[in-house]
């Protein structure tokens, strides 16, 4: 039995969770510092950038571009606001539907993706391979790269 000032132990899953928040977080961090110092970017953009450029006819509805960037509505309408202010993306209008809006990116925004990609690729191997060296993190790493 435990006492109340003593948590119970972590179960495995618990643990193994535990390691792939802290890698996470850190590679996370490392992404979007290295995005902002060398694009003027933040991760969401980014990802936004990324899944707007992969859409056909570089356009989502903004409740799935949310979707995919794993944001909320009005989180996604600031997010493209500041893409719009930026002049990478804007908002469009369903023709069909006037109450279906879509995030449209423009070509700044695709210059802008395709510069940041390399950034994007060469930080996340290295945040990777670093948390590979350290031992509380290698097995989740090599899991991951294993899982593909």
């Amino acid at each position: 039995m435990t006492s109340p000032t003593t948590a119970p132990p972590a179960s495995s899953d618990q643990a193994m969770w535990a390691r792939v928040l802290t890698l996470h977080s850190r590679v996370e961090r490392r992404l979007a510092q290295a995005l902002q110092r060398h694009h003027g970017i933040g991760l969401s953009e980014y990802r936004a950038l990324e899944d707007l450029s992969q859409a056909s006819d570089g356009e989502l509805r903004m409740q799935e571009l949310a979707d995919r960037v794993g944001l909320g509505q009005s989180s996604v309408t600031r997010l493209v606001g500041r893409l719009d202010s930026a002049g990478y993306a804007y908002k469009d209008l369903c023709p069909a539907d006037k109450r279906g809006v879509y995030a449209v990116i423009t070509e700044e925004g695709r210059r802008t993706y395709s510069a940041a990609r390399s950034t994007y690729a060469e930080v996340l191997s290295s945040a990777l391979n670093t948390a590979n060296s350290e031992p509380d993190l290698a097995r989740t790493v090599q899991s991951l790269r294993n899982a593909l």
